[in-house]
């Protein structure tokens, strides 16, 4: 978690030259100053926490202070004698990141886990000693974010961080917030890496920080990092687009125009409202650009309505459709049906007296703190879960999203990290949530509502729903019509799963419908792998892994028959195995075909992202080949900005090689990323 140098001399000079955006430095600036004074004190507080407290007491009137003071005095005194690259004293980065989370609305024990987020990894600092002098719930959030460890990009040990990152995370989303306050400010200070080691960085913020950040709801982070990854990434793209946006200053505002108007038409009409210009971030600018093929004045921006009650949002909405001629199909309600990240508002787009089309956003004043911060700016919902069935520890978390739930879910079934770093990339790309509502599949069972991301299945609704027991839905009915199991589900839809009381296993066909991890982890795939890899000691019985440990070679695994006449394998070490040893289950006999620990071979597709350089294509496949693998086919796609992909399906002689494969890839220099590109099949 230590934050990376600072630029050297100018920041923002620095920044102009790259051509970044420039990060709003100038409490940064103010903390930083204070901070090389030291600890002194004013009124009884230190310096260089006077504007965290003034932007914290803004959101939190009655916020008590004197945590926060000393917090900071215990990091300061911790840090004291560690530097940035920069030179500058440590703790002005635990102090920008406090910023960061105070301007958004963070409540006070976030604020102090905060400043103390890198004692118990950076300093002699212990977690005894935070709970001892802050209490359960700051050493708990300390601990959480503790546990994510040192990224290092680029090696095996990444996909492992975002593993434990999520177990973090699962009680408590606080812990993800100061991770993404702390990916923000060292991104604003990411100038002096090198270009590899930025794009490196920049890469895994765009492809898992960015999206969790959207799934929390935290637009002002999402869009910032939004920018500065595009800035790195695509500088080209990035330079062109803030010249187009420079090219209309000065230029009469149509937005400005139609803003004015609008105010006097609820002033008219006795709503009061705030009507502001939204200007759009670089990304949103470019993407508009991409859509649309040309740009003008209006789509620089958008029309925010800001008013007191859920109600005067729509007497807004009514009166804008009467004044002005709106666009009917822009028109989105996502106040009556929030989206997956608790975000509200109503969408719609109308136009001007010049014919010129103001998207336009009508919300509360809380709902817009919630667009802005999500989950940060709904305070502290957590409290320890009470009653008998609960684990011990165990928090409830009423703002937790569906999504996270369903992370957390098959990350545990998910040993190796290389498949869960692939299978985490895949679900965060999804572009959106739906809500199925599922009446019971039996007498006992009330049904209920499960949150999957768009474009699943009956397949994924079965898994997501019944978990492994999902192996025995034999058919569905989607508003009271019966379907197929590959059936494409929509928000809102009522589902009817028809489970069979005994079942052998999954279809494998069924791959072709699983959409999320947790249906193609727990469902037909591995069924099918377990299928030609493991062989029980009961003939003629099929085989599968079980959902719980999902065991894969050289694991040391034992078998238990099921209904069906199945055999589900488990690891050893798993804690089913020792519950149904005590209830007098008798193991079956299983183990890994072929000879030795490997199991028999695997063909396996992988997709290399390197910056080009000479010999690139000879370094990597002699690094495969050291490997004992055999390259069935290659395809290399043309460089672009220095950038280039190189596609591989191979064979190796047995599956457990593919993770120590890909961390041989990624080692060779000039490669920053290698992922899976399909899914293992046996050969």
């Amino acid at each position: 978690m230590s934050a990376e140098a600072t630029n050297p001399g100018n920041p923002e000079a620095a920044d102009r030259r790259r051509g970044r955006p420039r990060p709003a430095l100038r409490g940064l600036r103010r903390i930083g100053r204070a901070a090389l004074l030291g600890p002194a004190a004013r009124d009884g507080l230190p310096d260089a926490l006077e504007h965290v407290a003034k932007v914290h007491r803004r959101h939190h009137p009655d916020a008590d202070l004197d945590i926060l003071s000393k917090a900071y005095q215990r990091a300061e005194s911790s840090h004291r004698g560690q530097t940035r690259k920069s030179g500058e004293p440590y703790i002005t980065h635990p102090l920008a990141v406090t910023l960061i989370l105070a301007e958004l609305g963070a409540e006070t024990t976030t604020l102090t886990a905060s400043l103390l987020h890198d004692t118990v990894e950076d300093t002699d600092m212990t977690l005894d000693q935070v709970r001892t002098e802050f209490g359960a719930e700051v050493c708990y959030l300390v601990d959480g974010v503790t546990k994510l460890e040192k990224v290092d990009y680029g090696a095996a040990a990444e996909p492992e961080t975002f593993r434990k990152m999520l177990v973090a995370t699962g009680n408590d989303v606080r812990v993800m917030s100061i991770k993404l306050a702390d990916r923000l400010h060292n991104m604003r200070t990411l100038g002096v890496m090198r270009p590899e080691k930025q794009a490196r960085i920049a890469g895994v913020t765009r492809d898992v920080l960015i999206p969790l950040a959207e799934r929390l709801g935290v637009q002002a982070l999402k869009t910032e990092l939004e920018d500065m990854v595009f800035a790195v990434l695509h500088p080209e793209e990035y330079t062109a687009t803030r010249h187009l946006v420079a090219s209309y200053a000065g230029r009469p505002d149509p937005l400005a125009a139609i803003a004015a108007r609008a105010r006097a038409i609820l002033a008219d009409a006795g709503i009061e409202a705030q009507v502001l210009v939204r200007p759009r971030h670089f990304v949103s600018v470019h993407r508009v650009l991409l859509a649309r093929g040309r740009l003008t004045a209006a789509d620089l921006g958008r029309l925010l309505v800001l008013v007191a009650e859920d109600a005067d949002c729509y007497a807004v909405l009514g009166e804008l459709h009467t004044c002005f001629t709106p666009v009917v199909s822009e028109f989105k309600d996502f106040i009556a049906t929030p989206k997956f990240n608790l975000y509200q508002s109503l969408h719609t787009a109308i136009s001007g007296e010049t014919g010129d089309v103001a998207e336009t956003l009508i919300r509360t004043h809380r709902m817009h703190r919630v667009a802005e911060a999500g989950v940060i700016a709904l305070g502290d919902p957590h409290v320890p879960t009470d009653g008998a069935d609960a684990p011990e520890g165990e928090r409830a978390d009423p703002t937790r999203p569906g999504w996270l739930d369903r992370l957390l879910t098959w990350q545990r079934t998910t040993p190796d990290p290389d498949t869960f770093w692939t299978s985490l990339r895949d679900d965060l790309a999804q572009e959106g949530e739906i809500t199925v509502f599922c009446t019971g599949a039996a007498a006992d069972d009330p049904g209920g509502t499960i949150g999957l991301p768009a474009g699943a299945s009956c397949v994924d609704a079965a898994y997501a729903r019944h978990g492994e027991a999902g192996h025995g839905c034999i058919g569905a009915r989607v508003n009271g019509r019966l379907v197929t199991l590959g059936t494409v589900l929509h928000d809102g839809d009522s589902l009817h799963l028809l489970m069979a009381q005994d079942s052998a296993g999954p279809s494998p066909q069924w791959l072709d419908h699983a959409r999320t991890p947790a249906a193609r982890l727990a469902g037909p795939d591995h069924a099918a792998t377990a299928s030609g890899l493991a062989v029980a000691d009961l003939p003629g019985a099929a085989v599968r892994l079980a959902g719980c440990c999902t065991p894969v070679p050289p694991d040391t695994v034992t078998g238990f028959a099921v209904r069906g006449g199945a055999v589900t394998v488990h690891r050893a070490l798993c804690p089913a195995v020792a519950r149904m040893a005590a209830m007098g289950r008798q193991p079956v006999g299983v183990r890994w075909r072929g000879a030795g620990p490997g199991g028999p071979g695997c063909r396996v597709t992988l997709l290399a992202e390197a910056f080009s350089r000479p010999h690139l294509l000879p370094d990597l496949t002699e690094a495969i080949a050291a490997q004992g693998a055999a390259v069935v086919s290659a395809a290399v796609e043309p460089p672009h900005e220095q950038l280039v992909r190189h596609t591989y399906t191979l064979h190796l002689p047995n599956a457990a090689g593919l993770p120590s494969l890909m961390r041989a890839m990624r080692d060779v220099p000039g490669v920053f990323d290698v992922v899976r590109a399909t899914t293992t099949v046996r050969s």
